[in-house]
């Protein structure tokens, strides 16, 4: 797929250098959809066979992301002789794990929950767990010969107004409690010399964090997962999970353990609508940026780079010298309903350049390469879990809420020990004691509250956010305080 580069035209409406077509590249336009820019680098895959009638397996995983290969690949080396099949619905990293802003990063939704329900040392461990996932990836992609284009640059996350930065100071003494001493605290001086961001007061930065090439990594996962002889079957959706059996289209897979591995695609399952809510976020990639730009930039160590607002933004620094932005854009659809092929509303990828300007406005009149949308996962209370059922040999892993790039990979590692424990063949481990192991939630509201609710919970954030950059003030606005305690997250 071509990246669609263009002369530089505007698209009607938009006020985007570049335009903006649905589903492919116009004259003067830029790709908006097609999955994703990842793609559009890459290349999409070859699909691989789907599933051809009624099959056995010792552990069948449904989903072909992230989650669902790293399972497949812990398991099988962990045990070898294990019948490991893998169904998908499209092709291996269809959704957020080809459609992410490729952070590889220590981030876990739900610690500060899971530190009042089991106490601070158990969160601690979590967290700890997460520091060295970063690493666990980028040590296995070396092992596999994965070339994912993974820069250790750590993770800079910057505030800009003086709510953001009283924010941004309670949130580092709080990693800092959570036993991330390697974590360090910039003023206004120390991060205009990593990065300029416009009106930047401070910054704080983790060294345990990565940028990565997202559909590289999945790729080459699933390239690794296929090598140690695990099954995928591609073009194969899951309508129905139950114990012993995931039902297809094309036949049932019967298998003792039956994994769910679909993120924000599981509302789509029968009896699952209301489980995990499909949020929606979106993306821009610009044109590769020139020597002379980037000195008005900086960014020479590569971070990936966040904010402090509360419907905040996540950024990377290309390997091919592009900058890849994201926000949450439309948060949600009515009834839970997912994208196709990540087609973004043109008010979206408006709003996304306006950030990027914003923070670097030396970079206004760049021109926009490509837009895209995909879902991830979001539980109630906002808690990334990792299950197993040992009644039913039914288990799951999830609810990342947008941390799941490494996220996933600790997860996969729990659901291993979690299936060894058991079928007996190991005992219990550090990660089955984790916090999040077992960890339930109720489900999200019927319609149309859950459409009401989580438009109105971002419409409060976007407003407290308009707030605090048009009248400074120490204080967070009361609105998105009132947001957080609504959707749990705090």
């Amino acid at each position: 797929m071509s990246s669609g580069r263009s002369s530089g035209s505007s698209g009607a409406g938009t006020g985007v250098p570049g335009g903006v077509v649905n589903g492919g590249v116009v004259n003067g336009g830029v790709v908006n959809g097609g999955v994703s820019f990842w793609y559009a680098d890459d290349g999409l895959p070859e699909r691989r066979e789907p599933l051809s009638g009624d099959a056995t397996a010792d552990v069948v995983i449904v989903g072909g992301g992230y989650t669902g290969l790293w399972t497949a690949y812990y398991l099988k080396k962990a045990a070898p002789f294990l019948r490991i099949t893998v169904l998908e619905q499209k092709f291996c990293g269809y959704g957020a794990s080809g459609r992410n802003g490729g952070w590889l990063y220590n981030g876990v939704a739900g610690r500060d929950r899971y530190a009042k329900l089991h106490g601070h040392d158990a969160a601690v461990r979590l967290q700890r767990a997460m520091n060295d996932t970063v690493d666990e990836v980028v040590r296995i992609a070396e092992a596999e010969g994965i070339d994912a284009g993974i820069h250790k640059g750590g993770v800079l996350e910057v505030a800009c107004t003086p709510a953001q930065l009283a924010r941004l100071k309670t949130f580092h003494e709080t990693e800092l409690s959570y036993g991330e001493k390697d974590r360090e605290l910039y003023g206004a001086r120390e991060t205009a010399e990593r990065i300029r961001v416009a009106d930047a007061v401070g910054a704080s930065w983790t060294p345990h964090g990565a940028r990565v090439h997202p559909v590289k990594l999945v790729k080459g996962l699933a390239a690794a997962v296929e090598a140690l002889g695990v099954t995928l079957h591609e073009s194969t959706p899951v309508t129905e999970i139950r114990p012993k059996h995931a039902v297809t289209p094309y036949g049932t897979v019967r298998a003792p353990y039956v994994l769910r591995c679909t993120e924000g695609f599981t509302a789509a399952l029968k009896g699952a609508r209301r489980t995990w809510l499909p949020m929606n976020s979106s993306m821009i990639v610009t044109e590769p940026l020139t020597e002379a730009q980037w000195r008005t930039v900086g960014w020479a160590g590569r971070e990936a780079l966040g904010d402090m607002a509360h419907a905040y933004m996540y950024a990377q620094r290309t390997a091919d010298d592009r900058i890849a932005l994201g926000g949450r854009g439309v948060p949600y659809r009515f009834g839970s309903r997912t994208d196709n092929d990540g087609r973004t509303q043109s008010e979206t990828i408006t709003e996304l350049y306006d950030i990027l300007v914003r923070f670097f406005p030396s970079l206004t009149g760049v021109r926009v390469d490509h837009a895209w949308s995909g879902v991830l996962g979001v539980p109630r209370d906002w808690c990334a879990t990792v299950t197993l059922d040992r009644s039913t040999g039914l288990g799951w892993a999830g609810g990342y809420v947008g941390s799941g790039v490494a996220t996933a990979n600790l997860a996969a590692r729990t659901l291993r020990d979690l299936v060894q424990q058991d079928s007996g063949q190991a005992g219990a481990t550090d990660l089955t004691s984790l916090p999040w192991a077992g960890h339930r939630v109720r489900k999200w509201e019927p319609e149309p509250l859950r459409w009401l609710g989580v438009h109105g919970l971002y419409a409060a954030y976007r407003a407290a956010d308009h707030r605090e950059r048009t009248m400074p003030g120490a204080e967070s606005s009361r609105l998105a305080r009132l947001a957080d305690r609504v959707t749990g997250r705090h």
